[in-house]
């Protein structure tokens, strides 16, 4: 289907793999053989081929013999919804490449029953192009162990990816960011790509493009917990709520929370305490009117 190039090294020692499905049968010598064979490859990239009924489910190639072996998870969030039977009826449980391929006869059928079904398979591909569906995190978030490491495969890449207090997680290895001391993570919460990037103890990190003194790079403890507190917050928001986040960012809606909070806070406070704020001049008009 595609290619990728995994975050895994190029000369790792293949022993026994205890625990492994394939330990003791005569798959377990074949699937090392594989391994061996494929090790080179990761230097420049491994095909996989997808199925869209699970996020564990691949197609088997002796590239995926290298996860079994050293007993990483693969994972996947490109899933078709159980809540559109005609896309799950069209997609089945074919891959990617399969799905490719019953497109193309579909359309070149005299049968307008697998004509519609080729429309509806494309139309599943095309809306779900990001490779990542909201039914697919759900499953893939329940999926994932809490502090596992694993790898998740999107858009021709594979990312290292982990589950902390109920939220995933991918390493983040862009060059980008080479020099961004506060940026190791980013959070995978939803389909659109809309993330927050976390140092290396999972706190949200606001100080992008400043300097290791800057504002927010060396912030109290006290203010970093109440930021990754109205953080959690709005993850948890938006993990309910995934289409009605109106374009927000999680940092933007930590903000509107907090100053929806302040305001809380402000209309329970005695009216004298308020005015206090006033100026001397407004202060005495509002007496005045009071007083009339």
């Amino acid at each position: 289907m595609t290619q990728g190039v995994p975050e895994l090294s190029t000369q790792p020692e293949i022993q026994t793999v205890q625990g492994s499905p394939f330990e003791g049968s005569d798959m377990a010598g074949r699937n090392v053989d594989d391994a061996m064979t494929v090790l080179p490859k990761l230097a420049t990239g491994l095909d996989v081929n997808v199925r869209f009924t699970g996020v564990s489910d691949f197609e088997y190639t002796p590239e995926c013999s290298v996860f079994d072996v050293l007993g990483i998870p693969l994972y996947h969030g490109w899933l078709v919804d159980p809540q559109s039977p005609e896309a799950v009826r069209a997609v089945g449980k074919l891959s990617y490449n399969q799905l490719v391929e019953k497109i193309i006869t579909c359309k070149h059928s005299s049968d307008t029953n697998l004509v519609t079904e080729g429309l509806i398979a494309e139309q599943f591909l095309e809306t779900t192009a990001a490779q990542l569906t909201y039914h697919g995190l759900c499953e893939l978030t329940a999926a994932a162990k809490e502090g596992e490491l694993s790898v998740f495969f999107r858009n021709n890449h594979f990312s290292t990816m982990t589950k902390h207090k109920s939220h995933l997680y991918l390493l983040v290895t862009d060059q980008g960011f080479l020099q961004e001391e506060q940026v190791v993570w980013e959070s995978l919460h939803n389909v659109d790509g809309d993330s927050c990037f976390c140092d290396s103890d999972f706190h949200l990190s606001h100080s992008l493009g400043k300097g290791p003194g800057a504002e927010g790079g060396s912030g109290s403890p006290e203010k970093q917990l109440q930021v990754d507190q109205d953080y959690l917050i709005a993850l948890s928001l938006q993990q309910q709520q995934p289409q009605g986040a109106l374009g927000l960012t999680d940092l933007e809606l930590a903000q509107q929370l907090q100053q929806e909070e302040y305001q809380q806070q402000q209309a329970a406070q005695p009216v004298w305490t308020r005015t206090r704020a006033l100026s001397p001049q407004n202060l005495f008009l509002c007496s005045s009117k009071a007083v009339q």
